[in-house]
């Protein structure tokens, strides 16, 4: 689920990316001195209260900031914030003072009202509201540069909510008259970008002069987005663009692109994980239902073959659902492959002697590395486990996807998850969370809008409790909610992604933040 950058070389231009494949290398590159920066999709959106893709993110890290980010190690920095934020007593309240020198791209001063008209306009209209509605009471602006967030309840993962583009604050003068409702073509914000141009498959940036903090190391930006991942990669190849971010084209093309990078062909540069696939099984009717069941089949899958065979290994084996960058300790829950193991399983079941299980598989049409997922998968379960499981496959448009999961219309489907925010608690409650449920069976909450619906005694007050919780209790308590689910299994983790990007020689390589976006402004020529 990514979109991303810029297009102004039209149907013309289109053709010519196309041609560059059968080109050489070392053709002329574009005479321009903004930067060229290419990913797939379109953009359809620059309102952060509607984002909701890492393409969108990316353009609004760089023209916009955030009141904290996370650094290369994963820890919090004051951005739009002075310092660190103030927890009360009770640890009910948190308490943010304000940098003083900050201005909106028409001029307008960033301040405290400033920030609580982003926040409330956030709680109003975002798609991703209950992120805030779940845990703030009440937004205060005690002074003109102090914000106060009165919390619900306690919670661990605040900070972590705070460093995410979905609460880049706004100009209130600008979006005066947009306050319940979307700004789609325009964003007026504090980033070290201003919004030149705008087209769905183009965005043109230009640094801002009056940027509280460190200017550009680039002139401007040309961000382009298309769809067509050979012509992406032929137009870096060529060197009709600059950087290359990574979730934009196919395995063997990033293959080919790191191999190239290899050879100093290129630079390539490595970003944080933060998106995780799995596979989520209907936990409410047979067969799925028996917990032996879907044992069995995670105990069958060979997460590493599938690996190799998919990404050349370069999607890492998964057995969590919480990644690696952001867990407190090597913790892998979920059951390994284990042939023998899936057997006895399938056998006390209720298989293998005469009757197989039957698994309908569906996989997103528009993902090629789900295709290849799915094909992998069946092979190996027809060598392995023939007399016991029979997959079927079938691949529908994602889209159709994600609208018909409550529908509890798929048995095994393979979905992905990237956190709104970097924290464990981003991962764990939208795939576990149940408002309401019997026994294992969820029947309204987030385990019912992804597809599994399935809960467990005790899993929502260890869910609430680690997100109360701090520093080794947390962790310890995000490790019981993990292997809970593991036990479960209503989710098959099978791997996680860390994001890549590629620039040509002449630049300094691509720099990522903690949350996995490539720091924009820092793309510029080698000095």
């Amino acid at each position: 689920m990514t979109d991303r950058r810029r297009f102004s070389l039209q149907a013309s231009v289109l053709i010519g990316l196309a041609l560059a494949l059968s080109q050489s290398a070392c053709q002329p590159k574009r005479q321009s001195d903004r930067l060229t920066v290419a990913s797939a999709g379109r953009i359809g959106s620059l309102d952060p209260a509607l984002a909701s893709t890492t393409g969108v993110l990316q353009v609004l890290s760089a023209l916009g900031d955030t009141l904290y980010i996370r650094g290369t190690s994963g820890e919090l920095q004051p951005q739009l914030a002075a310092s660190m934020p103030v927890l009360g007593e009770d640890r009910l309240s948190l308490t943010i003072p304000l940098r003083r020198d900050v201005l909106f791209h028409d001029g307008s001063r960033f301040d405290a009202k400033a920030m609580a008209f982003s926040l409330n306009r956030f709680l109003r209209i975002g798609s991703q509201r209950y992120l805030l509605s779940n845990r703030i009471a009440a937004i205060e602006t005690p002074s003109p540069f102090e914000i106060r967030l009165r919390l619900k309840e306690p919670s661990s993962s605040i900070e972590s909510l705070l460093t995410s583009p979905y609460l880049t604050p706004v100009s209130p003068k600008a979006y005066a008259d947009h306050a319940d409702r979307f700004l789609n073509d325009r964003f007026v914000g504090t980033g070290p970008y201003i919004l030149n141009s705008f087209r769905n498959t183009q965005q043109r940036l230009l640094p801002f002069r009056h940027y509280w903090g460190k200017p550009p190391n680039n002139v401007g930006l040309d961000l382009i987005n298309l769809s067509n991942s050979t012509a992406l990669f032929g137009a870096l190849v060529s060197g009709e663009v600059d950087v290359l971010l990574s979730n934009s084209i196919d395995e063997d093309q990033k293959r080919a692109l790191s191999q190239r990078a290899e050879k100093q062909l290129l630079r390539e540069s490595k970003g944080p994980a933060m998106n995780i696939t799995f596979v989520a099984l209907r936990s409410n009717s047979p067969p799925m239902q028996r917990q032996i069941v879907r044992r069995a089949l995670a105990h069958s899958l060979d997460r590493r073959l599938i690996s190799t065979r998919v990404s050349y290994t370069q999607r890492e084996p998964l057995r969590s659902l919480i990644p690696p960058s952001l867990r407190g300790g090597k913790t892998e829950p979920w059951p390994t492959y284990n042939l023998a193991t899936a057997r006895t399983l399938f056998q006390q079941a209720g298989y293998c002697t005469g009757r197989r299980l039957q698994v309908p598989f569906t996989f997103r049409t528009n993902v090629p590395s789900d295709r290849l997922m799915a094909l992998t998968w069946q092979a190996q379960l027809k060598r392995d486990l023939p007399d016991c499981v029979q997959m079927t496959l079938n691949g529908v448009e994602s889209t159709t996807v994600y609208k018909q999961l409550s529908e509890g219309s798929f048995e095994a489907v393979i979905l992905d998850w990237s956190g709104s925010y970097p924290d464990p608690e981003a991962y764990l409650s939208p795939l576990l969370s149940c408002s309401s449920g019997k026994g294992n069976i969820c029947e309204a909450g987030e385990a019912v809008d992804g597809g599994t619906f399935w809960t467990a005694p005790k899993l929502q007050k260890a869910l609430r409790l680690s997100d109360m919780l701090q520093g080794r209790p947390r962790l310890k308590e995000l490790a019981t909610v993990d292997a809970m689910a593991a036990e479960g299994t209503p989710y098959i983790p099978v791997w996680f992604v860390a994001p890549k990007a590629w620039s040509q020689l002449r630049l300094n390589p691509p720099t990522f933040n903690g949350s996995g976006l490539v720091n924009l402004a820092q793309l510029g020529e080698r000095r």
